[in-house]
């Protein structure tokens, strides 16, 4: 499903900004999540993540010389998932390792970058298009960024989603 084009570069931005609150909030939900699992380890991860995210949302209050944030935009949907930016919270798992979270911060980003790549294509207005590509090439950079903190770290054993300790229900 393509996205479709916003008809202003205001517009555009809005969405833009909208989509990097939506990608800091759900890794701060996803930190939160890891640390009530005692997973303090995945759980950092996700807040350098979520501070990542807000720094691009700030940039972009920045370049567009907002003083206020412009009121939300929901960004679409896109290749069936919530917004390009966010990870699924039905991917998450209590045990997972970085690894893990890496994989799913790359695939958001992957993603981000295919959002801005289409929004490009599709954008009637000059201005919008060159902001998208901007923001493609921005998340681009955030795919490299990952690879290099995935290729530091070591890949799961089989067996990492087994709990010793597993809960008990008695019915």
């Amino acid at each position: 499903m393509n996205p479709q084009p916003p008809k202003t570069l205001e517009e555009f931005m809005a969405q833009a900004y909208a989509l990097e609150l939506d990608a800091q909030s759900r890794y701060a939900e996803l930190a939160d999540a890891m640390e009530t699992h005692n997973n303090r380890e995945v759980a950092e991860l996700f807040r350098k993540m979520a501070v990542i995210e807000g720094k691009h949302a700030a940039q972009i209050m920045e370049e567009m010389g907002w003083k206020q944030p412009p009121p939300y935009v929901a960004p679409p949907a896109f290749e069936g998932f919530e917004t390009a930016e966010q990870v699924p919270i039905d991917e998450v798992h209590y045990l997972m390792r970085p690894w893990h979270a890496l994989q799913l911060a790359l695939a958001a980003e992957q993603r981000a970058a295919r959002f801005f790549s289409e929004l490009a294509m599709s954008a009637q207005a000059e201005p919008i298009r060159k902001a998208a590509i901007e923001m493609r090439d921005e998340e681009l950079e955030h795919v490299e960024l990952v690879k290099a903190w995935l290729s530091k770290v070591p890949q799961p054993e089989k067996d990492w989603a087994v709990d010793p300790d597993p809960p008990r229900y008695d019915q």
